[in-house]
């Protein structure tokens, strides 16, 4: 059966990874050979450290995205920092082809906001102004006015500039480009993003990338004991 994903898997080919490479003490990725794609939108979640957004920078750079982020058509380095995942990475590529895409990263967004404004000042530019607004503004402005149908949109943690209302709204757009034929692959840590219908989400905690229900994740227990718990929670970590 024919995968209906604009990607449908990531094969990684660990004989191009170097012997004493730090990649191969994540354990996430280097027990990991291959991740298909099922579902219109893929979370990668886990603890900080644990290879979600070393996988999916490599994911972006193979398809071929610029490192920093942006469209296809961005090409500059602000600081030269990607792994050496993206040359051992292989994309298996859906029966469609994406119409579109974009690549947005939280850590870079100010580089590609300048370049933008850059790139915008050629003929046919429409300037977006990202920097006349504040972060939140311009990551929304971003989705709302680049995100098209039939695209491939690789996120990483995009909840970092955004209040849980704002998070409400990206996740109104990321369904709406969904029911459009878009598809995404979203590393997040938000409660709010992970909640949504019928996406699939990835666990990179304990052992190879594998499977992992909305409520078994560390988003939903540690927020939703926080919430619950409160008193009880900040009583013990501050010593009351």
């Amino acid at each position: 059966m024919l995968n209906p994903q604009l990607i449908g898997s990531v094969i990684i080919d660990w004989e191009k990874i170097g012997r004493g490479s730090y990649l191969r003490d994540i354990p996430a990725i280097s027990e990991t050979d291959q991740i298909t794609f099922t579902r219109p939108v893929t979370f990668f979640v886990g603890e900080n450290g644990s290879g979600k957004s070393t996988l999916l920078e490599a994911i972006a750079i193979a398809y071929g995205f610029n490192p920093e982020g942006g469209t296809r058509n961005y090409s500059f380095s602000t600081y030269d920092s990607h792994s050496e995942l993206c040359s051992a990475v292989r994309l298996s590529r859906g029966v469609r082809c994406a119409r579109y895409g974009y690549f947005l990263r939280a850590e870079s967004f100010y580089n590609v906001a300048t370049k933008e404004e850059e790139y915008s000042r050629g003929p046919g530019g429409r300037p977006q102004h990202f920097h006349e607004k504040s972060h939140g503004e311009s990551f929304l402005a971003l989705v709302q006015n680049s995100f098209r149908a039939g695209g491939l949109y690789l996120l990483d943690e995009p909840e970092a500039a955004l209040s849980p209302q704002r998070q409400l709204t990206l996740l109104l757009e990321i369904d709406r480009c969904v029911k459009e034929g878009s598809q995404f692959i979203i590393v997040t840590h938000s409660p709010i993003l992970l909640a949504l219908p019928g996406a699939e989400i990835l666990s990179f905690d304990d052992g190879p990338v594998h499977p992992c229900s909305y409520e078994d994740t560390d988003s939903y227990q540690v927020m939703s004991m926080f919430i619950n718990n409160r008193e009880q929670i900040l009583h013990r970590l501050l010593g009351g």
